[in-house]
């Protein structure tokens, strides 16, 4: 079992590391021997350049058209619509735009810069689910399987039946199936979401439970917070619905029982390396927290540092630093996630480096919970919102695109047909007025000149 050194942000002691995860990461290995390290990715045959600035008319671009972006953001800024932006755009594997506007500290009157690190949150879930299906290509497991083959805690669900909101006590009554790990990847497992579950009584169960939903800076770790959560109750019979969950973080403590070894290890070694994904954590390094944007609310009229609600906002650079939080986890720069979907564009492969076959890569994008997953025209996959039908009267973009976003008010966006991502970049919560996701995706679209 590899462990990186302590000055990375990677690093896992082995004082943290529970005995049970061990144990039962001895018994995977006889069961799954491991690939070495080494041998993890392949060549590949087709060999694309990493993504590279070029003129956006030789990407089919046009400059004119894309200046269009900072009359929309800066104006955004001087509105007090968002306090500060990185926007990136890149077509046919070249990044055409690339711009930082305003503010990453209000207070402290630190400019945005275009290497700014920014709290991806929920854009973490496509990283992971990607992680997922790379062991899935190596045979450890079927999609169908029951997670409680790996987790045994999840044997037996249960549903709510009936709740009690003077002291959270609740009873259940038997799943009629089991936990598999593609309802886990489409949020069709019946889990909940804890503090931000759209039903108060989800709310009130986790909290009682003590379960860690989406990032902390105290000493929690992954494995004991899903084993708590494998003992609540569901939403539903797992399949039977789509309810945003945490079955990321699930897949994320399900990969330390398969791979055998720690989550943040996995990813470092297997995706963010060989993608030259340089800045991208769970946990910054002491050498690069200075480039943590701030998160930031308005408080009459002025951008502030958020206050401490159930996370503390500075967790990337403090506290405990041992929660792998698949599901919201991560932090990242605007290059670095472009270069995780240029991969997809690219089929599963960048620069000689192939992460995923290409025909897992169309098996992940394509949908997989019909009606269950709302709005028209898009379905989701094994790891994002994909467009079903040209959406034409909307103007998000062609059948194939695939999207998400996160919980501190980013998004991306990237569609096959046009070879076009989008990246835009912020940190604000409870911003009502903020207009730049939908207006970015549609001025970056219109600014296709070929």
């Amino acid at each position: 079992m590899h462990f990186i050194s302590e000055n990375d942000l990677s690093t896992v002691k082995t004082s943290t590391f529970p005995k049970r995860l061990l144990t039962q990461t001895i018994y995977l290995l006889l069961l799954f021997p491991m690939v070495d390290s080494g041998m993890a990715q392949t060549k590949s045959i087709r060999n694309s350049p990493p993504l590279y600035d070029a003129l956006p008319e030789k990407a089919g671009m046009s400059s004119e058209r894309l200046k269009r972006l900072d009359a929309m953001l800066e104006e955004s800024i001087e509105s007090n619509t968002i306090p500060g932006a990185v926007a990136l755009v890149a077509r046919n594997g070249k990044v055409v735009y690339h711009k930082a506007f305003g503010m990453a500290d209000n207070t402290n009157g630190k400019t945005m810069k275009l290497n700014a690190i920014f709290r991806i949150a929920s854009q973490s879930k496509a990283i992971t689910a990607t992680a997922v299906m790379m062991l899935w290509e190596e045979g450890k497991f079927r999609l169908d399987d029951p997670i409680s083959k790996y987790i045994p805690e999840f044997k037996n669900p249960q549903i709510l039946k009936s709740f009690d909101g003077r002291d959270s006590s609740y009873v259940t009554k038997p799943a009629t199936k089991e936990i598999t790990i593609r309802h886990l990847l489409t949020h069709t497992s019946g889990l909940g979401y804890g503090t931000i579950d759209q039903d108060v009584r989800m709310q009130m169960i986790y909290a009682k439970a003590g379960i860690t939903d989406l990032f902390t800076a105290e000493n929690v770790n992954l494995g004991e917070n899903v084993r708590k959560l494998a003992k609540l109750p569901l939403h539903h019979n797992p399949g039977e619905n789509y309810v945003y969950c945490e079955g990321l973080d699930v897949l994320g403590y399900f990969i330390e029982m398969v791979s055998g070894q720690s989550f943040d290890v996995f990813l470092r070694e297997r995706v963010f390396e060989p993608l030259g994904m340089k800045d991208t954590y769970f946990y910054l390094p002491q050498s690069k927290a200075e480039r943590l944007v701030s998160l930031q609310t308005l408080d009459d009229g002025k951008w502030k540092p958020y206050p401490v609600t159930f996370y503390d906002p500075q967790y990337p650079i403090k506290g405990a630093k041992s929660f792998f939080g698949g599901g919201a986890g991560l932090s990242s720069t605007a290059k670095d996630y472009a270069a995780f979907l240029q991969m997809y564009l690219n089929k599963g492969e960048l620069n000689g480096t192939r992460i995923l076959s290409r025909t897992t890569v169309e098996l992940i994008l394509e949908g997989q919970t019909k009606e269950l997953f709302g709005g028209p025209n898009q379905d989701y996959g094994l790891a994002f919102a994909v467009l079903e039908q040209p959406a034409k009267q909307r103007g998000r973009g062609n059948a194939g695109t695939f999207f998400w976003g996160g919980y501190f008010n980013t998004q991306y966006f990237a569609d096959p047909k046009e070879q076009l991502i989008g990246i835009l970049l912020k940190q604000t919560r409870n911003i009502a007025t903020d207009e730049t996701g939908w207006k970015f995706g549609q001025i970056v679209r219109q600014a296709i000149d070929d």
